[in-house]
């Protein structure tokens, strides 16, 4: 763990705390998506938003993007071991919102 992130909260939030992250990685759960079919997956992200995002969750080893060398070219996207370690926590928060929007 970085030395200067005291706080584990603090560090599991500067990994996955943005708007777009989490959404990413749930989707991801299931098994590797296309980059089109994954951005689709999540309305109103951009494409510049899209491609920056996979890009940070990437670096961060949290997703493993697949290029196939055919043409038109096919990017995949699928989690890494330790973005599949997110699972219990992107559940937990799918299912407090279903629970939360019925009220």
């Amino acid at each position: 763990m970085n030395k200067d992130i005291v706080c584990p909260l603090n560090y599991t939030m500067s990994l996955i705390g943005t708007k777009w992250k989490p959404l990413i990685l749930f989707h991801l759960l299931n098994g590797g998506v296309r980059s089109g079919v994954l951005q689709k997956k999540i309305p109103g992200i951009s494409n510049k938003m899209f491609t920056q995002t996979v890009r940070e969750l990437e670096k961060d080893g949290l997703v493993i993007r697949k290029i196939f060398p055919v043409v038109p070219p096919k990017v995949e996207y699928k989690l890494s071991e330790r973005g599949f370690s997110l699972e219990g926590i992107l559940r937990s928060l799918d299912s407090w919102g279903l629970e939360d929007s019925k009220h």
